[in-house]
């Protein structure tokens, strides 16, 4: 009997493993899941102005900040993993976008980093000149953490940085709605599947004791996703006509 009892234990057990296991998985890659037919599409249509570059450098400094909160307070390696692969999926979506720009640009005068004009910030002609301010920007964190690394507030502004622009990626999204008064031209499908996401990472956070600042950024993303969809339902958008 006690045999029984302990081989049920060890299934049981087993299972949870694998459970975990998957759910880890889940949480490394489906961040970047939405972004692939993002991706796909681009590359069908040969066309980039649908897609907004902000949102990658929203997530470029959002999860270096995050990388570098790790330093300082180590946490699940699952979600320092999220952000390598999150960092490399936004240079592959910013790679792309600068090809197809580069492809179909009638002028031939091109904005450069080193311009130094800030009406171009973020919307260069190379994808180099994007590299370039990543790396910049992850050299000035690095010697600001080595200074400061020993400084508790530090570290936690440093974490709380980090969510607070990951919290904010549907924000613009949310305002332009409310500018045009209308909810068209915007994917439905896209806004259900941060908000599945943002329900799965932030039940996540709280199930594996993540740092405070993680599940109250996901409880932020819920609350600006709810926010969307009950802009779709105000504006009086055909939903159904959106998900086909």
């Amino acid at each position: 009997m006690d045999e029984e009892v302990i081989l049920q234990e060890e299934d049981l057990e087993g299972s949870w493993t694998l459970l975990s296991w998957l759910a880890s998985c889940l949480m490394v890659f489906g961040g970047a899941l939405p972004y692939v037919p993002q991706y796909q599409e681009i590359q069908r249509s040969n066309n980039s102005e649908g897609f907004s570059t902000r949102v990658c450098l929203v997530l470029l400094i959002a999860n270096i900040l995050r990388i570098f909160f790790w330093i300082g307070k180590q946490f699940e390696l699952t979600l320092l993993l999220q952000s390598v692969v999150m960092i490399i999926a936004m240079f592959a979506m910013l790679h792309l976008c600068c090809t197809v720009q580069n492809t179909n640009r009638v002028s031939t005068k091109q904005h450069r980093l080193s311009d130094l004009d800030f009406r171009y910030f973020w919307k260069w002609s190379a994808f180099e000149d994007y590299l370039l301010f990543c790396f910049g920007f992850t050299v000035l964190c690095a010697v600001i953490t080595l200074l400061l690394l020993d400084s508790a507030v530090f570290v936690e502004t440093l974490g709380s940085l980090a969510v607070m622009f990951e919290a904010m990626l549907g924000l613009p999204q949310l305002l332009q709605n409310f500018h045009n008064r209308s909810t068209k031209g915007m994917s439905v499908k896209m806004v259900l599947l941060w908000t599945a996401g943002d329900v799965f990472k932030t039940t996540y956070f709280v199930m594996n004791e993540s740092p405070a600042q993680f599940w109250v950024c996901g409880l932020v993303q819920i609350l600006i996703d709810v926010a969307i969809l009950l802009q779709v339902l105000f504006y009086g958008q055909d939903t159904r006509a959106k998900l086909g």
